[in-house]
């Protein structure tokens, strides 16, 4: 079965390298000198910031083992990561609008160093530490870069689908190439020249440490709402008034939330779904495997952005399906196929059936990602970017809590089923933003600014 892991990774190697050299004129987007030396830029420091996040992800669970800590200990780890992402996170990704989203991103550089160097303590206490701060440098990571880069595009005066070409090539890279090369890489540390398992976060630290200087070299500042007088709770509360006023936004949270809730989980499903026997697998090629899918999937959503007559509100409704479907081979083979159930060997029929799967919903991850970026570009105000983005993430962090929690109490078909289903409900609320999509916006947020302005006033003239 070696052969089947080849062949699908030179399939998937294959069609995304002949669409990216067959683009044609519809597919490419005409730009200015000036966007693309922006563009890249821009794309040179989220590379080596996913860099930096992709080369822990592989290590962390090995490194707490070879510590000596179980499953139990190793879980609650996980849980405060996430835990520390929904409530510390959000507090500190919501002052990138106050504050600056360029002091927001060195934040998550300094934040994620910091969490690296924790890893070099066995101590339970020191790496819980690090835990906490991995999961604030979380949310910076998925808010404070994206809500810089929205706001330096229009304040340059770039036009705003140039924008999905900033997104698009950043998911090919940063989700795509970056992943699989910081695996190789990560391998090539610990297994090749045996550095042990700390040597992925040191990698990582220096990284992020190249990354902080181009941005503090580079990059300018740039504000959501840097009024004096609002204060957090205020901007919570804006926020807050934001989602609840504009059903669209409400719609985009829900959807972001399903999605990425879904795509957690299968994180930790498809381990134990392609090795229900403790088969072997080869954990690391099926990794590269799964992040050349995603390059597919963004190369696919860089031609779809480019079509202006194309609606993202329109293609995503089918993508969900699509990935909802996905999701239901473990489920379709379990009942189907008969699996044998002798311990060890290679992968089974039923799995390789997964892996094809598997390889199709993180295709339609590589599209999710520019395709959610350009959507919170068009829907959510600038005055309150990274602290709404935040917001998005509540409940995607209480429910992958949840389902860390409850992981071993439920069948590995029941987690994917529920997936689906997710999956299902984000395409029906897909179809509901694309009814409404060319609907003005409620007055709500309006009024409120309106309000804040004219409580500054009086407070100034007081």
């Amino acid at each position: 079965m070696e052969l089947f892991y080849y062949m699908v990774f030179g399939a998937l190697a294959a069609v995304v390298a002949a669409l990216e050299l067959s683009k044609s004129n519809k597919d490419r987007i005409n730009t200015s000198s000036a966007f693309n030396s922006f563009k890249n830029n821009y794309l040179l420091v989220y590379s080596l910031m996913m860099a930096g996040d992709w080369l822990q992800g592989p290590y962390v669970y090995y490194l707490y083992s070879t510590y000596g800590f179980g499953k139990g200990e190793i879980g609650q780890l996980f849980i405060a990561g996430f835990g520390s992402s929904m409530l510390f996170g959000t507090i500190v990704g919501s002052l990138a609008d106050k504050q600056g989203r360029k002091r927001a991103c060195v934040t998550y550089c300094i934040t994620y160093i910091l969490s690296c160097i924790t890893k070099h303590s066995p101590q339970y206490k020191v790496l819980m530490i690090g835990r906490v701060l991995g999961g604030i440098a979380t949310s910076l990571l998925f808010s404070a870069f994206e809500s810089w880069l929205v706001a330096e595009h229009f304040k340059r005066g770039f036009d705003q689908q140039w924008l999905s070409l900033t997104f698009s090539k950043a998911i090919f890279l940063g989700n795509g190439l970056v992943a699989i090369l910081s695996g190789l890489f990560g391998n090539l540390l610990v297994d090749s020249l045996n550095l042990g398992p700390v040597s992925p976060f040191d990698a990582a630290a220096i990284f992020l440490a190249i990354g902080m200087a181009v941005i503090l070299s580079s990059w300018t500042e740039n504000y959501g709402d840097p009024s004096e007088n609002k204060d957090l709770i205020s901007q919570f509360k804006g926020a807050a008034v934001a989602i609840a006023s504009d059903e669209k936004i409400a719609l985009l949270g829900a959807i972001q939330s399903l999605f990425e809730g879904s795509m957690y989980t299968f994180v930790f499903l498809w381990t134990p779904a392609l090795s229900p026997n403790d088969e072997e697998i080869p954990h690391g090629f099926i990794f590269a495997t799964f992040m050349l899918a995603s390059m597919l999937g963004s190369s696919i959503a860089a031609r779809l952005l480019a079509r202006n007559a194309l609606k993202v509100e329109s293609y995503m409704q089918i993508v969900f399906v699509i990935s909802s479907a996905a999701l239901l081979l473990p489920i379709l083979t379990n009942f189907l196929i008969v699996t044998p159930t002798v311990k060890g060997g290679g992968i089974s029929f039923a799995g390789c059936l997964q892996l094809l799967g598997f390889c199709t919903f993180e295709a339609c991850v590589g599209i999710f990602w520019p395709s959610i970026m350009k959507m919170r570009s068009q829907y959510i105000p600038e005055e309150a970017r990274s602290t709404i983005m935040n917001f998005f993430r509540i409940p995607l962090n209480i429910f992958v809590c949840i389902v860390l929690y409850n992981v071993n109490a439920f069948p590995i078909t029941v987690m994917f089923g529920m997936c689906s289903i997710f999956l299902f409900m984000a395409s029906v609320l897909q179809r509901r933003l694309a009814a409404i999509a060319d609907k003005p916006k409620t007055q709500e947020w309006t009024m409120l600014k309106e309000k804040d302005a004219k409580d500054e006033e009086l407070d100034d003239a007081a």
